[in-house]
């Protein structure tokens, strides 16, 4: 039976799911049925429906090197498990701290040192809740927080709870130097905190992480740096994005993300020793949350190993030529078809982002490509500005050439619809 009374509740998130609707901002909801993977079998409309399941060519994870389905990390969570059992059972100052957890962190901190000089590091369940942590603990009445235009939400978030706290908060352009340096300049607060993404998620962008330190060091201020897509890909040895472009300080705060190139779960924060105590004491998303498994810390050290050594360079290494073929082959397709009036913006990173601009061509584009068995979703505002909705392409270290020709003689024959 109906209870209109409920009906009449849910009104006015009705009409908000219709203007979404209206705008081409609908998000739908996709169910695999295979592991992380290139080639995927995924199940497509809203009740998932396992008779309209297909085995799509997959160019939207995360996973850049390749790593979630690596036999040895499956292996070493397996271990995890026979270890330490499937769960933590409390936050990580209750009881839910473990050896596995602790010999993580020594990895990472080790893995950060020589852009942190003696640097520890906190494992974190998330990337979100890392930023969440990291910046509602470490702002006050006496904060005031610059942040890039472009970062990513989870930054944004913490930004807002930090402004609870009584953070004051300025906001530069996009890769704006200038304007940071004005809004420095002029700050009087006692803890200043630059925020920024290294790797600009949706569009494959490097912050000038070298600039911004020399910012940060001119004014007395921390840099954080959120390097959840360059962790284990950019960089030498795939170090990281400071690590690029040659920055070393104990005035850096790094954010890091542990289920994207590193392909198991989790996050991190290094920074300076005192930091980190200050947030294992004061970080509420820290303090009153149950520990991740041991188990995901546990695999996790066997992903730090893979990236580290000559397989992960290896990896690396494909993802260099699979970006090259992919850009010198969408520009030949740019320059033949100038009208299509799509961008790529270039990128030295596996995210390679197509700019289409309305949101339904983007809609459009991404559906003809999935009928021809390849899924490269659309993004759309809020998650970029208005006027340029795209194709994410991400690119794998198991990816392979063919992969990639496949895609771009798909966009190819997608192309006329376009003109």
């Amino acid at each position: 039976m109906t209870d209109t009374s409920v009906d009449a509740l849910l009104t006015p998130f009705s009409a908000k799911l219709q203007q979404l609707a209206d705008q081409q901002l609908i998000r739908v909801l996709r169910a695999a049925e295979t592991g992380t993977a290139p080639h995927q079998r995924v199940r497509s409309g809203v009740n998932h429906d396992p008779e309209k399941s297909q085995e799509l060519l997959m160019f939207c994870a995360n996973d850049y090197l390749g790593l979630a389905a690596h036999p040895d990390i499956a292996a070493a969570l397996i271990e995890g498990v026979k270890l330490y059992g499937a769960g933590s059972g409390a936050s990580h100052l209750v009881s839910g701290h473990s050896v596995a957890h602790e010999a993580l962190e020594a990895a990472l901190a080790a893995w950060v040192q020589p852009q942190i000089p003696d640097a520890e590091a906190l494992f974190f369940c998330t990337g979100y809740m890392a930023n969440l942590a990291l910046l509602s603990a470490l702002a006050d009445e006496h904060t005031e927080i610059f942040s890039e235009a472009l970062n990513h939400a989870s930054l944004i978030d913490g930004i807002r709870l930090a402004r609870q706290k009584g953070a004051q908060v300025q906001r530069y352009p996009h890769l704006d130097l200038t304007t940071l340096a004005a809004q420095l300049q002029q700050s009087k607060a006692r803890v200043k905190l630059i925020v920024t993404d290294a790797v600009f998620s949706m569009d494959g962008e490097l912050a000038p992480l070298a600039n911004l330190l020399a910012l940060a060091e001119q004014h007395q201020a921390w840099l954080i740096v959120d390097d959840a897509h360059g962790f284990g890909v950019v960089g030498p040895n795939g170090q990281g994005t400071l690590a690029h472009f040659g920055c070393s300080s104990q005035r850096l705060i790094l954010v890091g993300t542990l289920g994207k190139a590193a392909g198991v779960s989790g996050a991190f924060v290094a920074a300076h020793p005192t930091l980190i105590q200050f947030l294992i004491q004061t970080a509420r998303p820290y303090i009153f949350t149950t520990a991740a498994p041991p188990a995901v810390a546990h695999a996790l050290l066997t992903s730090l190993q893979l990236m580290q050594d000559e397989r992960g360079q290896a990896r690396r290494d494909q993802l260099a030529l699979l970006q090259n073929q992919w850009q010198t082959g969408l520009r030949d397709l740019l320059l033949r078809r100038p009208n299509l009036g799509w961008t790529l913006i270039d990128s030295p990173t596996p995210i390679q982002a197509l700019v289409i601009g309305d949101n339904a061509a983007a809609l459009a584009l991404a559906a003809g490509l999935e009928r021809r068995g390849i899924r490269v979703p659309a993004i759309r505002p809020p998650t970029v500005p208005a006027g340029t909705a795209r194709l994410r392409v991400t690119f794998s270290g198991s990816h392979t050439p063919a992969d990639v020709a496949q895609l771009l003689n798909a966009l190819e024959a997608e192309a006329p619809a376009f003109l």
